[in-house]
């Protein structure tokens, strides 16, 4: 299989916010026996390990004067399911350190689909894994069970799936997907002539049932109890139709789910100047208002 898509994907999304990263953080010495009644520090913990494999591995950025309201922002990156990296999301990860100073943040590597791994169920058991270590760990990190997710391209998708279909005690505040997929059962994906989507969608492997497609597909996933969602996309994406963010808009009104949807019309799988400004800004105010 062929997989150079993927890393256009990962260098389209490294491009688009390496123009806004402002600022970088430094390491503490913060003990976890710190008294809670006594102002906490900022704390960074890199590629702390949640499993065996060496993709199974998140850095922690718990801020100063947290307590245990603080809510937490899970980042996952994309990459088309089989490449990319948690670095990728770093430039995210500096802007919300800067603007979003309240909020803890997880940015998490998971396993990467090759051959012989699809991406599902593995990629979905793997963002279980952090979620349940995260509340394992939560008096040691003073930090709130309420979390959201920021995702971009397969890393939105992943996270729109698990905050709809797989968050079984209702911890996700919000939800936001920057050109995530939402439906593989699009006939925009089904019959389309282009090799290069193909083969993302082959990806999934080799099972293209309807109830398996629909499995995958956070459109034929939500209900009217999801999260908010922010959805972002761009009108001339050669990997995710249009339709994927229209069809989700739609989805999401009909069910009465609080959303924003922005569609930007003149952009691809990314985009720069004005309309990236206008990304973080309602991404700030979004996560402001849901989850900080």
């Amino acid at each position: 299989m062929k997989y150079f898509i993927m890393k256009t994907i990962k260098y389209t999304f490294l491009f688009i916010f390496v123009s806004l990263s402002l600022i970088s953080c430094s390491d503490d010495d913060n003990s976890s026996n710190e008294q809670i009644d006594t102002p906490l520090a900022f704390r960074q913990e890199l590629n702390v390990s949640y499993g065996t494999n060496s993709d199974q591995v998140f850095d922690l950025y718990l801020p100063a004067n947290r307590t245990i309201n603080t809510k937490v922002m899970i980042l996952v990156h994309g990459g088309g399911w089989t490449s990319g990296d948690k670095a990728d999301m770093n430039p995210l990860k500096d802007l919300m350190l800067q603007d979003l100073p309240n909020i803890a943040i997880v940015n998490i590597n998971y396993r990467l689909a090759d051959e012989n791994n699809p991406p599902y169920p593995m990629q979905i058991e793997d963002i279980t894994t952090v979620v349940n270590l995260l509340k394992t760990n939560q008096s040691d990190y003073v930090i709130s069970s309420d979390i959201g997710f920021l995702g971009t391209s397969a890393g939105a998708h992943l996270s729109m799936l698990w905050s709809y279909a797989f968050d079984t005690e209702n911890d996700v505040k919000m939800v936001a997907s920057i050109v995530g997929p939402t439906n593989f059962t699009d006939p925009a994906y089904l019959n389309n002539q282009n090799p290069v989507l193909q083969e993302l969608i082959d990806v999934f492997g080799i099972d293209t049932s309807i109830n398996f497609l629909e499995e995958v597909s956070p459109y034929h996933q939500v209900t009217a109890s999801a999260p908010p969602t922010a959805l972002f996309y761009g009108g001339q994406d050669p990997l995710i139709p249009t339709s994927q963010g229209v069809d989700m808009e739609a989805r999401l009104t009909s069910l009465g789910v609080t959303h924003q949807f922005t569609l930007y019309p003149d952009a691809g799988h990314g985009w720069v100047g004005l309309e990236l400004l206008d990304t973080w800004t309602k991404l700030k105010a979004f996560t402001q208002t849901h989850l900080e």
